[in-house]
């Protein structure tokens, strides 16, 4: 594969389906290399692959678990050796399970927090130190934060840590034109939200924003799209929340 040093090429974290994989379709047809991760549907993110190339993007899939450190180190890796660099990251993998304090169980709790910060930290620091001047990152919060729904409060309490840690690492990457931001939906219409949700729960959820729908992962997309494009680049440091004003 030729490596065009002008091209801009982006990691999406988690991209296989859901959000993920609209947000490397929507950079892809931004012009953008993507390099969509996954951590175990090999078919799903050849799908992605696919779809971006029929459409005459340019995209590889590349298996990573994020939440071992080896892992998020040969996904850069393997962005490097293909395209010569990273310009943009986006960090998408994630898991939710929902469960009353009181009976959250330790594996579960290890779970999340394994997926949702360590997944994420490991391929922030990798971006850290490796990403080209002029970059962007973007993590994925919630606005769940905010909510402080009943049964949520592992999920809020990891995703309370990637906004501290988005604030934080966007001040120690001072000098090198990168910014740090995180996009924070509120209920989507994806696998993960849906699984295990009646009808009636779905629809109650739906007109808890004012426009009376369920977010798209298009809608979280074009945010992502956003903060990484040349309109965003005064963004810094926050924590956008794409909701419908939910909260």
């Amino acid at each position: 594969m030729n490596v065009n040093s002008n091209e801009k090429v982006a990691i999406v974290t988690g991209a296989s389906r859901g959000i993920g994989a609209a947000v490397a379709k929507r950079l892809a047809r931004e012009g953008y290399t993507v390099v969509v991760n996954y951590a175990g549907n090999a078919q799903a993110a050849e799908a992605v692959v696919h779809e971006i190339e029929a459409a005459g993007g340019r995209a590889i899939s590349a298996q990573a678990d994020v939440s071992k450190v080896t892992d998020a180190r040969r996904l850069f890796d393997k962005a490097e050796e293909v395209f010569g660099g990273v310009d943009v990251l986006v960090n998408n993998a994630g898991l939710m399970i929902l469960s009353s304090v009181a009976e959250l169980k330790d594996d579960d709790f290890d779970r999340l927090f394994d997926v949702n910060v360590k997944g994420s930290y490991n391929t922030m620091r990798e971006a850290a130190r490796r990403l080209r001047v002029g970059g962007r990152i973007v993590n994925f919060s919630s606005s769940v934060v905010s909510l402080l729904q009943p049964t949520y409060a592992a999920y809020a309490a990891t995703k309370a840590a990637i906004d501290a840690t988005t604030m934080v690492l966007a001040r120690e990457l001072r000098g090198r034109g990168i910014t740090v931001n995180a996009i924070a939906p509120g209920p989507t219409g994806t696998d993960l939200f849906l699984d295990g949700k009646s009808p009636e729960l779905v629809d109650r959820l739906a007109k808890l924003s004012p426009l009376e729908r369920l977010g798209t992962p298009e809608d979280i997309a074009s945010a992502v799209a956003f903060l990484v494009g040349p309109d965003g680049g005064w963004i810094n440091g926050q924590v956008l929340r794409a909701n419908g004003g939910v909260v």
